[in-house]
């Protein structure tokens, strides 16, 4: 069963900077689209930023210009880079992927990792 793992975040300073991963593991598949959504306390989740399998990028205007998104296909990874972290940006952090499987496309979650930006 093809799972999504998340790893990276924690307590950062504002202004600081985390790196998040998102390993997709399992066997025969491939990723489609992959994007990080971000929910606060009280707050619906909302989109952060989504790529593309051939690199195209989207982001949240709140976050253009600090966050920026990759993934290595080689890997099935994807990353989310955060600089300039604001005390805005706390939230839970999932990973989402359309997963490729011989059967179809198959929307998948990360279990979601914690980001708390406070001094």
């Amino acid at each position: 069963q093809v799972q999504l793992v998340e790893s990276g975040g924690g307590l950062v300073q504002p202004g600081g900077s985390l790196r998040l991963s998102c390993a997709a593991s399992g066997s025969s598949y491939s990723i489609n689209l992959m994007a990080w959504y971000r929910q606060a306390p009280g707050k619906q989740r909302e989109l952060v930023a989504r790529i593309a399998r051939g690199g195209s990028t989207n982001y949240a205007d709140s976050v253009k210009g600090r966050f920026t998104i990759s993934r290595d296909n080689a890997k099935n990874t994807g990353y989310l880079q955060m600089n300039s972290l604001k005390p805005e940006d706390t939230a839970v952090y999932y990973c989402y992927a359309d997963i490729i499987r011989p059967t179809g496309y198959y929307p998948y979650w990360g279990q979601g990792t914690q980001v708390t930006v406070s001094s």
